[in-house]
Protein backbone atom coordinates (compact mmCIF):
# COMPACT_ATOMS: atom_id res chain seq x y z
CA UNK A 1 0.00 0.00 0.00
CA UNK A 2 1.39 3.40 -0.97
CA UNK A 3 2.35 5.77 1.79
CA UNK A 4 3.05 9.47 1.69
CA UNK A 5 1.37 12.83 1.90
CA UNK A 6 -0.61 12.13 -1.30
CA UNK A 7 -1.44 8.50 -0.53
CA UNK A 8 -4.89 7.69 -1.93
CA UNK A 9 -4.72 10.32 -4.68
CA UNK A 10 -5.05 8.87 -8.20
CA UNK A 11 -3.28 10.69 -11.03
CA UNK A 12 -3.94 9.90 -14.69
CA UNK A 13 -0.82 10.97 -16.57
CA UNK A 14 -1.31 11.79 -20.26
CA UNK A 15 2.04 13.56 -20.56
CA UNK A 16 5.34 12.82 -22.22
CA UNK A 17 8.83 14.36 -22.61
CA UNK A 18 9.76 16.32 -19.43
CA UNK A 19 7.50 19.11 -18.09
CA UNK A 20 4.54 16.82 -17.49
CA UNK A 21 6.50 13.71 -16.47
CA UNK A 22 8.61 15.67 -13.97
CA UNK A 23 5.38 16.95 -12.42
CA UNK A 24 3.77 13.53 -12.17
CA UNK A 25 6.98 11.94 -10.87
CA UNK A 26 6.99 14.41 -7.99
CA UNK A 27 3.35 13.62 -7.24
CA UNK A 28 4.26 9.93 -7.30
CA UNK A 29 7.19 10.48 -4.96
CA UNK A 30 4.76 12.14 -2.55
CA UNK A 31 2.60 9.03 -2.53
CA UNK A 32 0.09 9.46 -5.36
CA UNK A 33 -0.87 6.45 -7.50
CA UNK A 34 0.24 7.63 -10.96
CA UNK A 35 -0.90 5.80 -14.10
CA UNK A 36 1.05 6.79 -17.21
CA UNK A 37 -0.85 6.32 -20.47
CA UNK A 38 1.48 5.49 -23.38
CA UNK A 39 1.28 4.65 -27.05
CA UNK A 40 1.39 0.88 -27.56
CA UNK A 41 4.72 -0.31 -28.90
CA UNK A 42 6.53 3.00 -28.57
CA UNK A 43 5.64 4.80 -25.37
CA UNK A 44 7.08 8.09 -24.21
CA UNK A 45 9.31 9.69 -26.86
CA UNK A 46 12.14 10.07 -24.34
CA UNK A 47 12.61 6.31 -24.08
CA UNK A 48 14.62 6.67 -27.29
CA UNK A 49 16.43 9.88 -26.32
CA UNK A 50 19.86 8.37 -25.80
CA UNK A 51 22.59 7.52 -25.41
CA UNK A 52 23.11 6.61 -22.70
CA UNK A 53 20.70 3.71 -22.31
CA UNK A 54 20.30 1.13 -19.58
CA UNK A 55 22.54 -1.78 -20.52
CA UNK A 56 21.69 -5.45 -20.02
CA UNK A 57 23.83 -8.28 -18.63
CA UNK A 58 25.70 -8.51 -21.95
CA UNK A 59 26.42 -4.77 -22.02
CA UNK A 60 23.96 -4.19 -24.86
CA UNK A 61 21.68 -1.16 -24.92
CA UNK A 62 18.08 -1.69 -23.88
CA UNK A 63 15.19 0.50 -25.04
CA UNK A 64 15.26 2.69 -21.92
CA UNK A 65 17.32 5.92 -21.94
CA UNK A 66 18.73 7.90 -19.07
CA UNK A 67 16.50 10.80 -20.12
CA UNK A 68 13.37 8.67 -19.69
CA UNK A 69 14.56 7.35 -16.32
CA UNK A 70 15.05 10.91 -15.01
CA UNK A 71 11.33 11.73 -14.82
CA UNK A 72 9.28 8.53 -14.69
CA UNK A 73 9.72 6.64 -11.43
CA UNK A 74 6.79 5.96 -9.09
CA UNK A 75 4.45 5.45 -12.02
CA UNK A 76 2.75 2.47 -13.58
CA UNK A 77 2.51 2.28 -17.35
CA UNK A 78 -0.60 1.39 -19.32
CA UNK A 79 -0.38 1.11 -23.11
CA UNK A 80 -3.58 2.47 -24.68
CA UNK A 81 -4.27 3.75 -28.18
CA UNK A 82 -6.78 6.46 -27.38
CA UNK A 83 -7.03 7.47 -31.04
CA UNK A 84 -9.43 4.52 -31.30
CA UNK A 85 -12.96 4.65 -29.89
CA UNK A 86 -12.22 1.73 -27.58
CA UNK A 87 -9.01 3.28 -26.30
CA UNK A 88 -10.60 6.67 -25.70
CA UNK A 89 -13.47 5.07 -23.81
CA UNK A 90 -11.00 3.20 -21.61
CA UNK A 91 -9.19 6.44 -20.76
CA UNK A 92 -12.54 8.09 -19.94
CA UNK A 93 -13.29 5.24 -17.53
CA UNK A 94 -9.91 5.73 -15.88
CA UNK A 95 -10.57 9.49 -15.65
CA UNK A 96 -13.87 8.77 -13.91
CA UNK A 97 -11.83 7.19 -11.10
CA UNK A 98 -9.03 9.75 -11.06
CA UNK A 99 -8.51 12.70 -8.76
CA UNK A 100 -6.16 14.43 -11.21
CA UNK A 101 -5.58 14.33 -14.97
CA UNK A 102 -2.44 15.96 -16.35
CA UNK A 103 -1.84 16.34 -20.08
CA UNK A 104 0.57 18.23 -22.33
CA UNK A 105 -0.94 18.01 -25.80
CA UNK A 106 -1.35 21.05 -28.01
CA UNK A 107 -4.36 23.24 -27.24
CA UNK A 108 -7.51 21.32 -28.14
CA UNK A 109 -5.55 18.21 -29.07
CA UNK A 110 -7.54 15.86 -26.82
CA UNK A 111 -11.00 17.27 -27.56
CA UNK A 112 -11.46 15.15 -30.68
CA UNK A 113 -11.01 12.04 -28.56
CA UNK A 114 -13.44 13.17 -25.88
CA UNK A 115 -10.60 13.56 -23.38
CA UNK A 116 -10.83 17.32 -22.83
CA UNK A 117 -11.72 18.96 -19.52
CA UNK A 118 -15.35 19.69 -20.38
CA UNK A 119 -16.04 16.07 -21.29
CA UNK A 120 -14.17 14.49 -18.40
CA UNK A 121 -15.41 16.93 -15.74
CA UNK A 122 -18.98 16.17 -16.79
CA UNK A 123 -18.23 12.52 -15.99
CA UNK A 124 -16.26 13.33 -12.82
CA UNK A 125 -17.08 16.77 -11.31
CA UNK A 126 -14.39 16.31 -8.63
CA UNK A 127 -11.70 15.99 -11.28
CA UNK A 128 -8.72 18.33 -11.29
CA UNK A 129 -7.48 18.67 -14.87
CA UNK A 130 -4.13 20.30 -15.60
CA UNK A 131 -3.03 21.24 -19.13
CA UNK A 132 0.64 22.01 -19.80
CA UNK A 133 1.31 23.72 -23.14
CA UNK A 134 3.92 25.94 -24.74
CA UNK A 135 1.97 29.20 -24.61
CA UNK A 136 -1.21 28.48 -22.66
CA UNK A 137 -4.84 28.17 -23.71
CA UNK A 138 -5.22 31.84 -24.71
CA UNK A 139 -3.28 34.51 -26.58
CA UNK A 140 -2.00 34.80 -30.16
CA UNK A 141 0.46 31.93 -29.76
CA UNK A 142 -1.90 29.47 -28.09
CA UNK A 143 -1.93 27.10 -31.05
CA UNK A 144 1.86 26.90 -31.30
CA UNK A 145 3.89 23.99 -29.96
CA UNK A 146 6.49 24.80 -27.34
CA UNK A 147 9.85 23.23 -26.58
CA UNK A 148 12.31 24.07 -23.84
CA UNK A 149 15.11 25.65 -25.91
CA UNK A 150 12.59 27.51 -28.05
CA UNK A 151 10.92 28.99 -24.96
CA UNK A 152 14.26 29.86 -23.37
CA UNK A 153 14.80 32.04 -26.41
CA UNK A 154 11.26 33.36 -26.71
CA UNK A 155 10.78 34.30 -23.06
CA UNK A 156 14.11 35.97 -22.50
CA UNK A 157 16.38 33.81 -20.37
CA UNK A 158 18.79 33.15 -23.25
CA UNK A 159 19.27 36.89 -23.72
CA UNK A 160 20.58 37.03 -20.15
CA UNK A 161 22.80 33.94 -20.34
CA UNK A 162 26.31 33.87 -21.80
CA UNK A 163 29.36 36.07 -22.05
CA UNK A 164 28.72 39.83 -22.49
CA UNK A 165 30.30 39.90 -25.95
CA UNK A 166 29.28 36.38 -26.96
CA UNK A 167 26.13 34.78 -28.31
CA UNK A 168 23.09 33.96 -26.15
CA UNK A 169 23.27 30.60 -24.39
CA UNK A 170 20.61 28.25 -23.17
CA UNK A 171 20.78 26.86 -19.65
CA UNK A 172 22.56 23.49 -19.46
CA UNK A 173 19.41 21.52 -18.56
CA UNK A 174 15.80 21.88 -19.73
CA UNK A 175 15.04 24.36 -16.97
CA UNK A 176 11.85 25.73 -18.58
CA UNK A 177 10.31 22.26 -18.65
CA UNK A 178 11.36 21.53 -15.08
CA UNK A 179 10.09 24.83 -13.67
CA UNK A 180 6.82 24.55 -15.59
CA UNK A 181 6.39 21.10 -14.05
CA UNK A 182 6.96 22.65 -10.62
CA UNK A 183 4.30 25.30 -11.27
CA UNK A 184 1.92 22.55 -12.38
CA UNK A 185 2.54 20.69 -9.11
CA UNK A 186 1.75 23.85 -7.14
CA UNK A 187 -1.50 24.32 -9.05
CA UNK A 188 -2.53 20.70 -8.55
CA UNK A 189 -1.83 20.78 -4.81
CA UNK A 190 -3.75 24.05 -4.41
CA UNK A 191 -6.67 22.61 -6.39
CA UNK A 192 -6.68 19.48 -4.22
CA UNK A 193 -6.94 21.66 -1.12
CA UNK A 194 -9.75 23.69 -2.70
CA UNK A 195 -11.60 20.49 -3.56
CA UNK A 196 -11.15 19.30 0.01
CA UNK A 197 -12.88 22.50 1.14
CA UNK A 198 -15.73 22.62 -1.38
CA UNK A 199 -15.89 19.22 -3.10
CA UNK A 200 -15.41 20.49 -6.66
CA UNK A 201 -12.56 20.03 -9.13
CA UNK A 202 -11.25 22.66 -11.52
CA UNK A 203 -9.17 23.33 -14.62
CA UNK A 204 -5.51 24.39 -14.45
CA UNK A 205 -3.77 26.08 -17.39
CA UNK A 206 0.04 26.18 -17.14
CA UNK A 207 2.34 27.36 -19.94
CA UNK A 208 6.06 26.95 -20.53
CA UNK A 209 6.34 30.58 -21.66
CA UNK A 210 4.47 31.95 -18.65
CA UNK A 211 6.63 29.88 -16.32
CA UNK A 212 9.83 31.20 -17.86
CA UNK A 213 8.62 34.81 -17.76
CA UNK A 214 7.72 34.37 -14.08
CA UNK A 215 11.25 33.35 -13.13
CA UNK A 216 12.93 36.29 -14.80
CA UNK A 217 12.53 37.54 -11.19
CA UNK A 218 14.97 40.40 -10.39
CA UNK A 219 16.04 40.84 -14.02
CA UNK A 220 12.45 41.14 -15.13
CA UNK A 221 11.61 43.45 -12.25
CA UNK A 222 14.64 45.60 -13.07
CA UNK A 223 13.38 46.06 -16.63
CA UNK A 224 9.82 46.85 -15.50
CA UNK A 225 11.22 49.42 -13.08
CA UNK A 226 13.61 51.33 -15.33
CA UNK A 227 12.81 50.21 -18.90
CA UNK A 228 16.44 49.27 -19.59
CA UNK A 229 17.05 45.97 -21.38
CA UNK A 230 19.43 43.96 -19.17
CA UNK A 231 22.83 43.05 -20.58
CA UNK A 232 24.47 39.66 -20.32
CA UNK A 233 26.93 39.48 -17.45
CA UNK A 234 28.28 35.98 -18.03
CA UNK A 235 28.95 34.51 -14.59
CA UNK A 236 28.60 37.87 -12.85
CA UNK A 237 25.54 39.38 -11.14
CA UNK A 238 23.72 42.50 -12.38
CA UNK A 239 23.05 43.87 -8.89
CA UNK A 240 25.80 42.51 -6.61
CA UNK A 241 29.60 42.80 -6.95
CA UNK A 242 31.67 40.67 -6.55
CA UNK A 243 29.27 37.78 -7.12
CA UNK A 244 30.71 35.58 -9.84
CA UNK A 245 33.09 32.85 -10.95
CA UNK A 246 36.83 33.45 -10.67
CA UNK A 247 39.71 31.39 -12.03
CA UNK A 248 42.15 30.10 -9.40
CA UNK A 249 45.46 28.36 -9.96
CA UNK A 250 43.82 24.91 -9.98
CA UNK A 251 40.36 25.49 -11.44
CA UNK A 252 37.46 27.79 -10.70
CA UNK A 253 35.55 29.01 -7.65
CA UNK A 254 32.60 31.24 -6.91
CA UNK A 255 32.61 34.27 -4.65
CA UNK A 256 29.15 35.36 -3.48
CA UNK A 257 29.86 38.55 -1.56
CA UNK A 258 26.44 39.74 -0.46
CA UNK A 259 27.15 42.84 1.65
CA UNK A 260 29.79 45.43 2.48
CA UNK A 261 31.02 43.69 5.62
CA UNK A 262 31.63 40.50 3.65
CA UNK A 263 33.49 42.50 1.02
CA UNK A 264 35.81 44.00 3.63
CA UNK A 265 36.64 40.52 4.93
CA UNK A 266 37.07 39.18 1.38
CA UNK A 267 39.46 41.99 0.48
CA UNK A 268 41.45 41.29 3.66
CA UNK A 269 41.71 37.57 2.80
CA UNK A 270 43.14 38.55 -0.58
CA UNK A 271 45.66 40.94 0.96
CA UNK A 272 43.77 43.88 -0.54
CA UNK A 273 42.26 45.34 2.63
CA UNK A 274 42.65 48.87 1.29
CA UNK A 275 39.90 48.22 -1.28
CA UNK A 276 37.25 48.28 1.44
CA UNK A 277 38.17 51.89 2.25
CA UNK A 278 38.24 53.02 -1.36
CA UNK A 279 35.04 55.03 -2.01
CA UNK A 280 34.75 53.35 -5.42
CA UNK A 281 34.38 49.95 -3.72
CA UNK A 282 33.23 50.60 -0.15
CA UNK A 283 29.53 50.01 -0.85
CA UNK A 284 27.73 47.62 -3.16
CA UNK A 285 26.21 50.38 -5.34
CA UNK A 286 29.72 51.79 -5.77
CA UNK A 287 31.13 48.36 -6.61
CA UNK A 288 28.39 47.81 -9.20
CA UNK A 289 29.21 51.19 -10.76
CA UNK A 290 32.95 50.50 -10.80
CA UNK A 291 32.94 46.76 -11.49
CA UNK A 292 35.09 47.27 -14.61
CA UNK A 293 37.87 48.54 -12.34
CA UNK A 294 37.38 46.24 -9.36
CA UNK A 295 36.97 42.86 -11.06
CA UNK A 296 40.34 42.93 -12.90
CA UNK A 297 42.08 43.71 -9.60
CA UNK A 298 40.38 40.80 -7.87
CA UNK A 299 40.88 38.48 -10.84
CA UNK A 300 44.63 39.02 -10.93
CA UNK A 301 45.06 38.26 -7.23
CA UNK A 302 42.61 35.33 -7.04
CA UNK A 303 44.31 33.62 -10.00
CA UNK A 304 47.39 33.07 -7.80
CA UNK A 305 45.48 31.26 -5.04
CA UNK A 306 44.64 27.58 -4.74
CA UNK A 307 40.94 26.74 -4.66
CA UNK A 308 40.82 24.75 -1.42
CA UNK A 309 43.04 27.17 0.48
CA UNK A 310 41.07 30.23 -0.60
CA UNK A 311 37.67 28.69 0.04
CA UNK A 312 38.80 27.51 3.47
CA UNK A 313 39.91 31.04 4.37
CA UNK A 314 36.59 32.44 3.13
CA UNK A 315 34.63 29.88 5.15
CA UNK A 316 36.52 30.79 8.32
CA UNK A 317 35.84 34.49 7.78
CA UNK A 318 32.16 34.06 6.88
CA UNK A 319 32.51 35.04 3.24
CA UNK A 320 30.18 32.96 1.04
CA UNK A 321 31.82 31.02 -1.75
CA UNK A 322 32.21 27.57 -3.20
CA UNK A 323 33.76 25.36 -5.87
CA UNK A 324 32.50 24.79 -9.41
CA UNK A 325 31.92 21.04 -9.39
CA UNK A 326 31.68 18.67 -12.32
CA UNK A 327 28.99 16.02 -12.07
CA UNK A 328 31.43 13.31 -10.96
CA UNK A 329 32.36 15.56 -8.05
CA UNK A 330 28.70 16.29 -7.31
CA UNK A 331 27.61 12.67 -7.16
CA UNK A 332 30.58 11.49 -5.11
CA UNK A 333 30.33 14.30 -2.55
CA UNK A 334 29.66 13.59 1.11
CA UNK A 335 26.83 16.15 1.08
CA UNK A 336 24.92 14.42 -1.71
CA UNK A 337 25.35 11.10 0.07
CA UNK A 338 24.21 12.52 3.42
CA UNK A 339 21.08 13.96 1.82
CA UNK A 340 20.16 10.72 0.01
CA UNK A 341 20.23 12.45 -3.35
CA UNK A 342 21.16 9.21 -5.12
CA UNK A 343 18.66 6.37 -4.88
CA UNK A 344 19.06 2.80 -6.07
CA UNK A 345 16.00 1.00 -7.41
CA UNK A 346 15.62 -2.60 -8.58
CA UNK A 347 15.44 -2.75 -12.37
CA UNK A 348 15.24 -6.07 -14.14
CA UNK A 349 16.40 -4.71 -17.51
CA UNK A 350 19.73 -3.59 -16.06
CA UNK A 351 22.66 -5.95 -16.12
CA UNK A 352 23.37 -5.44 -12.44
CA UNK A 353 19.68 -5.51 -11.51
CA UNK A 354 19.34 -1.88 -10.46
CA UNK A 355 19.43 1.73 -11.62
CA UNK A 356 20.71 4.79 -9.81
CA UNK A 357 18.42 7.82 -9.95
CA UNK A 358 18.49 11.35 -8.57
CA UNK A 359 16.67 11.51 -5.24
CA UNK A 360 13.80 13.76 -4.29
CA UNK A 361 14.92 17.00 -2.55
CA UNK A 362 11.88 17.22 -0.25
CA UNK A 363 12.50 15.86 3.26
CA UNK A 364 9.27 15.47 5.26
CA UNK A 365 9.21 14.39 8.90
CA UNK A 366 5.92 12.45 9.04
CA UNK A 367 5.18 11.54 5.41
CA UNK A 368 8.54 11.14 3.69
CA UNK A 369 8.83 10.53 -0.02
CA UNK A 370 9.02 6.90 -1.08
CA UNK A 371 10.55 5.08 -4.03
CA UNK A 372 8.07 2.35 -4.84
CA UNK A 373 8.25 1.81 -8.61
CA UNK A 374 11.24 2.05 -10.92
CA UNK A 375 10.48 3.76 -14.25
CA UNK A 376 8.13 1.29 -15.95
CA UNK A 377 8.36 -0.49 -19.27
CA UNK A 378 5.70 0.56 -21.77
CA UNK A 379 2.45 -1.21 -20.89
CA UNK A 380 4.03 -3.08 -18.00
CA UNK A 381 1.03 -2.66 -15.70
CA UNK A 382 -2.01 -2.92 -17.98
CA UNK A 383 -3.61 -5.82 -16.12
CA UNK A 384 -2.82 -4.50 -12.65
CA UNK A 385 -4.29 -1.08 -13.43
CA UNK A 386 -7.46 -2.63 -14.82
CA UNK A 387 -7.84 -4.57 -11.59
CA UNK A 388 -6.97 -1.68 -9.28
CA UNK A 389 -8.82 1.20 -10.91
CA UNK A 390 -11.63 -0.45 -12.84
CA UNK A 391 -12.50 -3.54 -10.82
CA UNK A 392 -16.04 -2.27 -10.20
CA UNK A 393 -16.70 -1.39 -13.87
CA UNK A 394 -18.56 -3.67 -16.22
Amino acid sequence: MATGALSGIKVLDLTRILAGPSCTQMLGDLGADVVKIERPGKGDDTRAWGPPYVTDADGANTTESGYYLSANRNKRSMAVDFTTDEGAELVRKLASKADVVIENFKVGGLKKYGLDYDTLSAINPRLIYCSITGFGQTGPNASRAGYDAMIQGYAGIMSLTGAPEGEPYKVGVAIVDVMCGMHAITGVLAALHHRHMCGKGQYIDVALADSQVSWLVNQGANYLLNGQVPARYGNAHPNIVPYQVFAVSDGHMIASVGNDQQFARFADILGLAELADDPRFATNPARVEHRDILIPILTETIALREKAELLDAMEKQGVPGGPVHTLDEVFTSDQVAARDMIVRMPYDLAGDGEVRLIGNPIKMSDTPVTYRHAPPRCGEHNDAIMNDWLADND
